[in-house]
């Protein structure tokens, strides 16, 4: 990981377990990966079905300044999510969308793109809800920056108790799609 710190938005709608992801990645990073991470978020007036984000800030060192102001990654889950934030990220970032719930259009340019049936997977598995953590199962693998170790530790200590199985299963699918992904394009 370079010196600078990597700025992370996650955006969606309350429901989706944006929050939760964000906490899950911050919890890996710096609980089990042994580095530093700050989360701030944002939820519309309305909580469930309203717009509502996740801002995560991972470095080397410790975090002086725990605002995200442009996303060198974008992890979006809703159209709403992607029009919202889509704008602020870096000229170089990359973006992660739920393929059948964003339409990206052709405005920003320069940067990488990469999608998943999030939704489709996690209704393979039994359970739309956790479609949140096959999004951190598919960022983990793009970017890099967990270690899957950690990032199985973190969903296990952050998940409710008995779902812990599933929730593995749906960070294993997300990773694996992702690695796929990556290789592909490498």
């Amino acid at each position: 990981m370079s010196k600078a710190p990597t700025e992370i938005r996650i955006g969606g709608f309350g429901g989706q377990g944006v929050i939760l992801s964000g906490i899950i990645i911050g919890k890996a990073f710096s609980i089990y990966d042994g580095k530093h991470a700050t989360l701030t978020q944002a939820f519309g007036p309305e909580a469930r079905g309203s717009a509502c984000s996740a801002q995560v800030i991972l470095s080397a060192e410790p975090v002086l300044y725990p605002y995200v102001a442009k996303p060198d990654t974008l992890v979006v889950m809703s159209q709403e999510a992607y029009t919202k934030f889509s704008p602020d990220l870096k000229k170089d970032g990359v973006l992660l969308y739920e393929e059948d719930l964003v339409q990206p259009d052709d405005t920003i340019k320069g940067i990488k793109s990469y999608s998943i049936p999030a939704t489709r997977f996690a209704e393979e598995l039994g359970r739309k809800l956790v479609l949140n953590i096959v999004m951190v199962g598919f960022f983990s693998a793009i970017s890099n920056l967990l270690s899957e170790k950690a990032a199985k530790k973190a969903i296990t200590a952050s998940v409710p108790k008995g779902t812990e199985e599933l929730n593995l299963k749906a960070f294993k699918k997300g990773y694996e799609y992702g690695k796929k992904l990556v290789a592909r394009s490498s």
